[in-house]
């Protein structure tokens, strides 16, 4: 259950912390009081969206924190969360006991959810806070209409949650071999023109017999070959540098063996220019081996304008290779891997979709036996859902209102087949169309509830759904948001009634318009917007003794001292129903 919840400048709440006991607690105040920031705060404890524009104005953030107590139930649960994400402590060895869960708002900068003190993924918190409180607000009575909302009621009072799921996983895994096979149909319907486009596409890249490295080893022939006249005229001045000196001019090689010879003389007397010699020795050698390059390539030198054209035609074949199927030769046999591999596949897609079609008549037969699974268990549930919202609704003040659940299939040509030969519509939900129906008056017949109930009857369907599906529910803690929207006062002491009798097995939080109901809280808050040094400031206050009475009167219309008189026969008549802890 919550313990404790603390608020720091959100909405218009500067501080506050609420200690928070067992059974039912009640909150009161005028309309516009900030019954409803409340509620706006421990939605933040389950995941709800943040936004700057619940922080009070002048703050830089707000922060909601709460406290909840983990029932043994949600023990094992909570603590794979935790595990999960490394934050069960070895101290926790015991068994989670206790959890803090917290949000922080930043008017700059990102918000920040915690757990325990320690900051986690939004949809941690949203897992924590969805498994230990669930909030009942007004905006239901409006979704109770939608058929997807009275499937979800039914199912969840059917305990169908791994059922459902195996069925969706099956059906996923439908969706996607049935998608598959249309594409692969659709190829096949083209797959004549594309497997000659392919075809024509390997062949000529095949033709054209590409290496890697090919272009640009052509273009330095291509550049060598322009430049042949050139090159020859340079490579003679160089060789001429070096040991082709004419009679006036001797060459470098020539020049170097005088150098020589005459350091071997020297060398002949003083042993210590021995390095000098190896130097020159090794220079001539380097020269004389320069000059056989040169001469070597000069002899290869030859300007061949019939080899020069073939480069150019087989470069110009290159790039109109590249210009279809790739920026580079790399790129371009990358490409006919590519068309090798789809040429393949279409070749064999008839083999593929045989087999394709055998996968999805198997997870069709799967799904049609998880549909029926549970369509059995729906129209089970549905019987036992709709008595015991008939006993709720009886109870409130609709002695003969009739409820039915309707569980039925619609026909569809296209359909999930079943073993009867029928085709049945589906979704992701299975084949069946739930309704609720209700007839709140004697000789009245069976409607839809959208069409037929009143505001406040829709008000007591929610309540009476609330209230039988709140005893299978293992959340601790509820909070119903001015449920008794719709109900007159006449009927609040049943609805008071109610809520107290499932405050035995769960701690619930109740914002309540009716003294009849108040009354039966264990705990009583009054919320109440004050103005404080020309600010509005809305706080909540403990009511104990008289001045709960005094609130009850209020809440009645009548301060007088019958007023307070009345008061204290509700408290007292509520009281005689026991305290629900």
């Amino acid at each position: 259950m919550l313990r404790l919840l603390r608020i720091e400048q959100f909405a218009v709440i500067p501080a506050l912390t609420l200690e928070l006991g067992p059974g039912l607690v009640v909150f009161t105040g005028e309309t516009g009081a900030g019954k409803s920031i409340l509620v706006d705060a421990v939605a933040l404890l389950r995941g709800a969206r943040a936004s700057p524009v619940y922080i009070r104005e002048g703050a830089s953030r707000a922060y909601v924190e709460g406290v909840f107590a983990v029932p043994p139930a949600l023990r094992p649960e909570v603590e794979a969360l935790l595990a999960a994400h490394g934050l069960l402590d070895d101290e926790d060895e015991a068994g989670v006991e206790e959890i803090v869960l917290a949000r922080e708002i930043r008017r700059s900068g990102r918000h920040l959810a915690r757990v325990n003190g320690r900051v986690v993924p939004v949809a941690l918190l949203r897992a924590l806070g969805e498994r230990l409180v669930d909030i009942h607000g007004q905006a239901e009575h409006l979704t109770l209409l939608r058929p997807s909302t009275q499937r979800a009621m039914l199912d969840r009072f059917a305990g169908l949650e791994d059922l459902l799921s195996q069925y969706q996983e099956r059906y996923r895994a439908w969706q996607e071999k049935r998608r598959a096979i249309q594409e692969l149909q659709e190829r096949l319907r083209t797959a004549a023109r594309q497997m000659d486009l392919l075809q024509y596409q390997i062949r000529e890249i095949e033709e054209a017999d590409l290496q890697p490295g090919e272009e640009e080893a052509l273009l330095r022939e291509r550049n060598k070959l322009e430049h042949a006249e050139r090159l020859a005229r340079l490579t003679q001045t160089a060789l001429q540098a070096l040991d082709g000196g004419d009679l006036d001019a001797a060459s470098a090689m020539d020049l170097l063996g005088q150098a020589l010879d005459a350091v071997q003389d020297i060398v002949d007397i003083d042993p210590d220019l021995q390095p000098v010699l190896e130097s020159l020795q090794a220079a001539l050698d380097a020269l004389d081996d320069a000059a056989r390059r040169l001469h070597a390539y000069a002899d290869g030198l030859e300007f061949d304008p019939q080899r020069l054209e073939e480069i150019e035609r087989r470069l110009a074949h290159i790039e109109r290779l590249k210009r279809k199927y790739g920026e580079s030769i790399e790129a371009v046999l990358q490409y006919l891997e590519q068309a090798r591999q789809e040429l393949e596949s279409l070749v064999t897609a008839d083999e593929r979709l045989e087999a394709w079609q055998r996968e999805l008549d198997a997870l069709t037969q799967d799904l049609a036996r998880l549909a029926l699974a549970i369509s059995r268990r729906r129209q089970e549930a549905a019987a036992r859902l709709a008595q015991a919202v008939e006993a709720e609704l009886h109870a409130l003040g609709m002695p003969h209102a009739r409820f039915v659940v309707q569980v039925e299939t619609r026909p569809d040509p296209q359909g999930l087949p079943l073993p009867e030969g029928e085709r049945v519509a589906f979704d992701r939900y299975g084949i069946d169309q739930v309704t609720f129906l209700i007839a709140p008056n004697p000789g009245e017949g069976l409607h839809p509830l959208a069409e037929t109930a009143s505001g406040g009857e829709i008000a007591r369907v929610m309540l009476a759904l609330r209230q039988v599906l709140a005893r299978e529910d293992p959340v601790p803690t509820l909070i119903f948001d001015e449920i008794d929207q719709g109900i007159g006062g006449r009927m609040g002491g049943v609805v008071g009634r109610k809520l107290r009798q499932l405050a035995r097995h769960h701690q619930v939080l109740c914002i309540t318009h009716l003294p009849q109901l108040a009354a039966y809280g264990d705990q009583h808050f009054k919320v109440e917007k004050q103005v404080q040094q020309g600010r509005t400031v809305t706080q909540v206050f403990p009511l104990e003794g008289e001045a709960r009475v005094e609130e009850l009167a209020a809440m009645l219309g009548d301060t007088t001292a019958r007023g307070r008189a009345t008061a204290r026969s509700l408290l007292q008549r509520a009281g005689q129903a026991g305290p629900a802890s």
